[in-house]
């Protein structure tokens, strides 16, 4: 299949600038209502054309698609080089984050368009999905490389963690900057980088979380199979891509079995969500009534829902899966994911005050520990590799010791 982003021998500026701008609607399309969701009539209305004159450009939805994830991975791809640029790994993260909030400042103020974001990506179908995870493999080698390329595997497994943590963080400050005022993004921006350059954790703090005992139980026999299988899926496919005869599939069970256990789909995405922040929650709760410092609590709570996150147990519903979704439903998700970045945050100040902590951002920090937790699914094979303690301590440090320190190396 030849690229979607290529233009053909004679194209125009005319025909180059409508064709950016279609690619700008449909990455917003796909934004609000998944790849699979976009339509091109969505598209062509935000542009200002007719369905035809949008298959002028693109022949299929699919290509259009792709071609706007691509757009993405390119861009990636660019700026990542500008981050290679510099001489070391903790100036090249700099400028990673720098360049992120450039762009999200300029987004704010009308000036750029947001570019497609990627939690459909495998949703697609081969051999556009090949093509597309191809990219997005180089996108994440290139991540890791910021650290450098030398080494044994021990050090490139961290670099794997440092990688995916950073990546997370860069896509999850779409769902939370935008309750920052235009002129304090340089301070967000400084007491994130403070984050990635030096942890959470104060001075002196080890590494030694205990594992709280989850206990989370469905009140419907053969319910908690259910959702956790239609979880598995969201996160691979999206909201549009998991349809209700993959997940019926997934359990070999009819489509009617589906609908005794709730009555639509969306009705199944809120009781994913639910039983995933239930069990964020509960992890949460369990720290609070915990002995030992803040620290030692919030390791235990992070080491804890990671271990969940890797394990046969897991995983819970990425907070990134909510594109496609009813705007009524999105919203009570990101307030519920709020609610549980700001208990974070709670745990964080009263360890600031304590000087178990570092004097960080809570509120930042909390963010940050929110696309930590959230992301930690797609590591699962790269956990597979090590025993699962060592996963979780590495996956951890990224946030708890900052991004250039190698201490858990030693342990």
């Amino acid at each position: 299949m030849d690229s979607p982003t290529k233009i053909e021998p004679g194209s125009t500026k005319r025909f180059q600038a409508k064709r950016d701008a279609i690619l700008a609607a449909a990455a917003a399309a796909i934004n609000e209502q998944s790849a699979k969701g976009m339509t091109f009539a969505d598209v062509a209305r935000r542009v200002g054309l007719n369905t035809t004159s949008v298959t002028y450009y693109f022949k299929r939805k699919e290509d259009l698609a792709a071609a706007a994830f691509e757009q993405t991975l390119a861009w990636l791809d660019e700026i990542l080089d500008r981050a290679l640029a510099e001489s070391t790994p903790e100036a090249r993260v700099a400028r990673f984050l720098a360049i992120n909030m450039e762009r999200l400042e300029k987004i704010s103020r009308g000036e750029e368009q947001a570019v497609a974001i990627l939690s459909d990506l495998r949703a697609m179908e081969e051999p556009i999905k090949g093509k597309l995870l191809t990219g997005w493999r180089n996108v994440f080698r290139k991540t890791r490389s910021l650290w450098g390329n030398d080494g044994n595997r021990a050090q490139t497994d961290l670099r794997g963690a440092r990688a995916h943590v950073l990546l997370e963080n860069s896509f999850w400050l779409n769902a939370w900057m935008s309750r920052y005022e235009l002129d304090e993004y340089p301070r967000v921006e400084a007491r994130l980088m403070d984050v990635f350059r030096h942890g959470i954790a104060a001075p002196g703090q080890r590494w030694q979380p205990r594992l709280f005992e989850l206990v989370h139980e469905e009140p419907e026999p053969g319910r908690e199979a259910f959702l956790l299988a239609a979880t598995r899926l969201i996160n691979e496919l999206g909201y549009r891509g998991a349809s209700v005869q993959r997940i019926a599939s997934e359990l070999n069970v009819t489509k009617g079995s589906f609908y005794h256990h709730l009555d639509a789909k969306d009705d199944l995405v809120t009781a994913c969500y639910k039983r995933s922040f239930d069990i964020l929650v509960e992890a949460q709760r369990l720290a609070e009534r915990a002995q030992g410092s803040y620290w030692d609590r919030l390791e235990s709570t992070i080491a804890t829902l990671l271990d969940y996150q890797f394990s046969e147990r897991g995983p819970l519903l990425r907070t990134t899966a909510l594109s496609g979704l009813p705007v009524n439903v999105r919203a009570i998700m990101l307030d519920r994911s709020n609610r549980i970045a700001r208990r974070f945050a709670g745990m964080l100040s009263d360890g600031i005050a304590e000087g178990s902590i570092r004097p960080i951002d809570p509120l930042v920090a909390s963010q940050a520990l929110m696309a930590l937790q959230n992301a930690a699914f797609d590591m699962r094979k790269w956990a597979g590799t090590m025993p699962r303690e060592r996963a979780v301590a590495y996956y951890a440090s990224t946030l708890a010791f900052g991004l250039f320190d190698d201490r858990v190396l030693h342990r």
